[in-house]
């Protein structure tokens, strides 16, 4: 886990090494234990290091190969990089016990086809000082973040925007379509571009050419033309989940969990600790007083005495205040949930005791496990007339959760996708009629017409992959990393989801339940209460009360009726003070709303004013 960043300048005019050092310095936190830098006329490629595999000199980058043709610069862990290197062993003389270098020596034997043959996270650099071409890489999933800059002169990119931004910010300027999407429908890095107008992401499953006259975006993976078969049993799916925690311990330096006390985290706890036989683990969470939204302690309390150490973070309205702009500086672009809080405290507590983290990110987009994908499997039996079995279902949802809550996003989904933004706009009353005017997307871009376009359930989780699902990934990257910790994903190894997403929809969602094969797998080592939850909750913090409170409500009225945020010609301020007003007296919870608005308001301030 580590940072990489570098510039190309296409007029062949040398790189400065002074921009390769500021951009390393400014992401020095995502390597703190070392770093190095590699200039050749026009290329220059920077790397900071978190060390985690290999702690010696030998894992020090820029790498280069055998024969010192190629020269690597990589953030991410590749976790069979011993069976690579047992592959490659008669064909690669290695000098370290790196998987940096197990990169290295695939590259040089199959050349672009070697991410195929990787299980983990990426985003790398390869340059070819024969050819002057450099080979950059994303991870299937895009857990590793690559970000970029082009224009006719030059090609910059990093592994975070703050580089790119200090070398660039007199040419960017804010994206007014992604802050549209990001209001209306909640969404980000749905697509390439960013909240700074101009850089860009590499999308996940993509490769990038780079060289003489030659710019080359190739997509390598594909989730739906996977040729794997699906779970049959749930004993399957153990076995190979088993598998993947086993391999995403591999490391040189403490490893930890975080624990929400959900049935995700806790069953990669539970595997560890009964599978797999380790007991000497430290696990992190986030409670809140008893009974508050947000706090689980009473089913992470399960795990007391199993696990060696586990830690408790608390945070509160006092805590969300002093540390608002940290947090909004370690993420970077706005985000859609104080949620994102929660982990930050979680990762500020676990830098005292580990290096590298478990995160139990990746079961809820393939195995159903936010409710409003009942709302798409209702759509599935509807359009495919199983109106019996879709009244089934119905029933039972309402049995189990006393709730329709899915029959407002089944209505949602089955209206036509013109409508679909009318609903949008009339949901969310607080922007200038203008704004939504000139930045409503064409149909073609739109995100009603990627997330919510769909034939059935399998459609509708592949969108999640597709559209929807990186921002989490991100975040969790963004928080980790912001206190030098590698966060690692058990649910994301890519032979579970392959098979899962060509898992019956029965042992996803049935009955009103969800993820029914982990529940299954995991019946025998997690406790009753966990294995049988049927809320969603996860890293959830009690936002609603917060913007209550009398400290945070007296700066959200300051924000909200600022000059500044007037100037944006984005909301109505009015409306905007109106909906506060309505969620301090009780009058309907708008906690996520103010949120978004406040936020997108202090990043406008830090960036651009």
């Amino acid at each position: 886990m580590c940072g990489i960043c570098g510039i190309v300048n296409f007029n062949g005019e040398p790189v400065q090494e002074d921009k390769i050092r500021m951009m390393m310095r400014i992401m020095k936190h995502r390597g703190p234990d070392d770093e190095g830098i590699f200039i050749d006329n026009n290329i220059g490629l920077g790397f900071v290091r978190l060390s985690i595999l290999d702690l010696s000199k030998a894992g020090h980058q820029p790498m280069f190969s055998n024969d010192n043709r190629y020269v690597i610069i990589f953030n991410g862990e590749i976790y069979n990089y011993i069976e690579i290197r047992e592959e490659l062993k008669n064909y690669y003389h290695f000098k370290t016990r790196t998987d940096t270098e197990a990169i290295l020596a695939a590259y040089s034997k199959w050349g672009e086809k070697c991410v195929h043959k990787f299980n983990g996270m990426w985003a790398f650099a390869i340059l070819d000082t024969l050819s002057k071409t450099i080979f950059f890489s994303r991870d299937r999933f895009g857990i590793k973040p690559f970000y970029y800059y082009s224009d006719e002169k030059s090609f910059y990119f990093a592994s975070d925007v703050p580089p790119l931004y200090a070398l660039l910010k007199n040419k960017l300027s804010p994206d007014y379509q992604i802050i549209y999407d990001f209001l209306l429908t909640n969404r980000t890095n749905h697509n390439e571009k960013t909240f700074f107008r101009g850089i860009k992401r590499l999308k996940q499953g993509r490769n990038l050419i780079l060289g003489r006259n030659k710019f080359i975006i190739k997509r390598y993976y594909y989730l739906k033309n996977t040729s794997e078969t699906g779970f049959t049993e749930p004993h399957e799916f153990r076995e190979l989940f088993r598998d993947s925690i086993k391999i995403q311990l591999r490391s040189d330096v403490p490893v930890g969990i975080m624990l929400s006390g959900g049935i995700d985290s806790s069953s990669i706890a539970a595997v560890i600790l009964n599978d797999l036989d380790i007991k000497d683990i430290n696990s992190f969470s986030a409670v809140y007083n008893r009974g508050q939204i947000g706090d689980e302690s009473q089913y992470i309390d399960e795990f007391k005495t199993k696990i060696t150490n586990i830690y408790y973070t608390h945070p509160t309205v006092d805590t969300f205040l002093e540390e608002l702009d940290d947090f909004i500086k370690i993420q970077v672009e706005p985000v859609g949930s104080t949620s994102y809080y929660a982990e930050y405290k979680v990762m500020k507590l676990a830098k005292n005791y580990c290096t590298v983290i478990l995160n139990g990110q990746g079961s809820d987009e393939i195995m159903g496990g936010y409710h409003y994908f009942f709302g798409a499997y209702f759509c599935e039996l509807f359009k495919s007339l199983r109106l019996i079995k879709l009244f089934k279902e119905i029933y039972k949802y309402y049995s189990v959760h006393r709730s329709f809550f899915p029959l407002k996003y089944f209505f949602f989904y089955s209206f036509p996708d013109s409508y679909k933004y009318e609903l949008l706009v009339k949901y969310h009353k607080n922007f200038q009629r203008s704004f939504l005017e000139k930045y409503k997307p064409s149909d073609e871009d739109s995100v009603v017409n990627t997330l919510f376009k769909f034939r059935n359930l399998k459609e509708f989780f592949l969108n999640h992959f597709e559209y929807k699902f990186e921002h989490l990934l991100l975040q969790a990257d963004k928080n980790g990393m912001g206190f030098s910790i590698e966060t690692r994903f058990p649910f994301l190894d890519y032979r579970l989801i392959e098979k899962l997403y060509k898992t019956d929809n029965s042992l996803i969602l049935h009955e009103g339940k969800t993820k029914i094969i982990l529940r299954k797998a995991m019946q025998d080592i997690l406790p009753r209460g966990i294995v049988n939850r049927m809320d969603k909750v996860g890293f959830q913090t009690p936002e609603g009360d917060w913007f209550r409170s009398d400290k945070l409500k007296k700066f959200l009225f300051e924000v909200f009726s600022s000059k500044s945020l007037e100037h944006r010609e984005i909301f109505n301020k009015n409306k905007l003070l109106n909906m506060l007003n309505n969620h301090i007296k009780g009058n309907g919870d708008y906690g996520k709303e103010l949120w978004k608005i406040l936020n997108l308001e202090l990043w406008f301030r830090k960036y651009f004013d």
